[in-house]
């Protein structure tokens, strides 16, 4: 699958996500995938035949590459970028099983065919309100991303023992470039923490919102409850005193 492909299914989801999401789908398509594939390939190379060892002992040249370069920053970002949009692509399975479901329904109803196709034309473009599962959906999505963005985070800085790069061939722009991509990776985190506290909050709200309206409909039935007492009291006085 290209990355066009993926960019085409998360669109999907994007329509559907919240205003932070989108700005994490554009920084990580714009700042991330697009460096990626048109400059940081560019600036790895099969490095290892430029590489050499003080000694002629056999195998000791990949021995010491090995030592220096243990996993390929290319094939571990893109291992990253597809680990990180993995949790959309289930968001994205999500909306669709929902939007399926939603169509048979209409189609299984009785009605006229021009109305059935104007329905299915509506939830074709129908943006779903994230609540519901598909509240708890979007938000272990962003839990996931979390969790693998600081994953990956920690494994390249554990590996390189820091983000520094071994002085072989272009050290400064491999530098760069790394730092660059690690400060992308940061920002996409600060998105997804925004985006979860966000959730939160309008979870909370909506929460709120109905223990209010709960409590309207207590305090009104209970003062209906009183009002029809209080008549039916009254009553029973005007016709004691007409009997009296």
């Amino acid at each position: 699958m290209s990355w066009g492909t993926l960019y085409s299914q998360l669109g999907g989801v994007n329509k559907h996500s919240t205003s932070l999401g989108k700005i994490w789908l554009s920084v990580l398509f714009i700042f991330r995938v697009t460096i990626l594939v048109l400059a940081a390939e560019k600036v790895w190379g099969d490095e290892q035949s430029d590489f050499n060892c003080n000694t002629q002992q056999p195998g000791c040249k990949n021995v010491c590459y090995d030592h220096f370069f243990p996993v390929s920053h290319i094939r571990l970002w893109c291992l990253q970028l597809i680990f990180v949009s993995t949790p959309a692509l289930l968001v994205a399975m999500y909306v669709a099983y929902r939007k399926r479901g939603e169509q048979r329904m209409v189609m299984a109803s009785g009605g006229d065919e021009k109305v059935k196709e104007t329905d299915l034309q509506i939830l074709r473009t129908k943006r779903l309100h994230i609540t519901g599962p598909l509240w708890w959906t979007y938000t272990c999505s962003l839990f996931f991303r979390l969790l693998f963005e600081g994953g990956f985070m920690y494994a390249m800085y554990f590996i390189y023992d820091g983000f520094q790069m071994p002085r072989l061939v272009k050290p400064t722009e491999k530098t760069v470039f790394t730092i660059f991509m690690v400060v992308s990776s940061a920002i996409c985190m600060v998105l997804n923490v925004a985006e979860l506290f966000y959730l939160f909050a309008k979870a909370l709200m909506r929460l709120s919102a109905r223990s209010k309206q709960r409590k309207r409909r207590y305090t009104s039935e209970s003062n209906f409850n009183q009002d029809t007492l209080l008549d039916n009291r009254r009553n029973e006085t005007v016709q004691s005193s007409d009997s009296a």
